[in-house]
């Protein structure tokens, strides 16, 4: 066979490789468009019913005074509680260089001076992002025979990957939002999130943080 009579067959090679990457490329975007969907759904459900325990996920605080962030979840997981919701409420987070307080700390501070009884408040400091934090506290549930069926708060943004990282370490998750917005950089950035962490894992993703 001469080298003219082979370029049908190579020409036929590359167009069969170029609709696998297009085809490849297409689900890809599917996939991603969804999850945002996903995402963006999620953010607008509130899931608030009786569980083992209310857990409220870390944001920054200032010498252990609560950010408006974190206190608008402890607000919200004050009001859960209150409502017989569960008997126990879980703060969590750790602290970055130079702080002298946790997160988890100054939540627990902030919910004991609001009347909560030192008995119903458990404090996980390990972690310093959403998995990790889920993960402590899951250890911390499992070891004190507290149950696993949890009530997660914290942003309306961040519900499906808090679920999501939440089943992976063995709880059974619900979450109820925040009342602060959400915008739509915020929903992007949690949809790539979401979008890795179901590919190759949360934890996986989290290590890479």
């Amino acid at each position: 066979m001469s080298e003219t009579d082979g370029l049908p067959k190579r020409w036929s090679k590359r167009r069969i490789a170029a609709v696998g990457v297009l085809v490849a490329s297409v689900f890809g975007v599917l996939f991603v468009v969804l999850t945002f969907v996903q995402v963006w759904h999620q953010s607008r459900q509130d899931e608030a019913r009786l569980v083992d325990a209310i857990v409220v996920l870390g944001a920054a605080q200032y010498d252990g005074r609560p950010s408006p962030v974190l206190e608008a979840r402890l607000v919200a997981a004050l009001e859960l509680y209150e409502q017989g919701l569960a008997p126990l409420i879980v703060t969590t987070g750790s602290n970055q260089a130079g702080d002298r307080f946790t997160q988890g700390y100054a939540g627990f501070r902030y919910l004991r001076d609001q009347g909560v009884p030192e008995d119903d408040l458990l404090v996980v400091v390990d972690g310093t992002n959403t998995y990790e934090e889920l993960s402590a506290t899951a250890n911390a549930l499992f070891l004190g025979d507290l149950g696993s069926t949890v009530l997660l708060v914290s942003d309306p943004y961040h519900a499906l990957r808090a679920k999501e990282i939440a089943r992976e370490v063995g709880l059974d998750p619900y979450f109820s939002p925040t009342d602060l917005d959400s915008s739509f950089s915020q929903l992007m950035r949690e949809t790539a999130g979401v979008s890795l962490g179901r590919v190759v894992g949360f934890r996986r993703v989290s290590n890479l943080s």
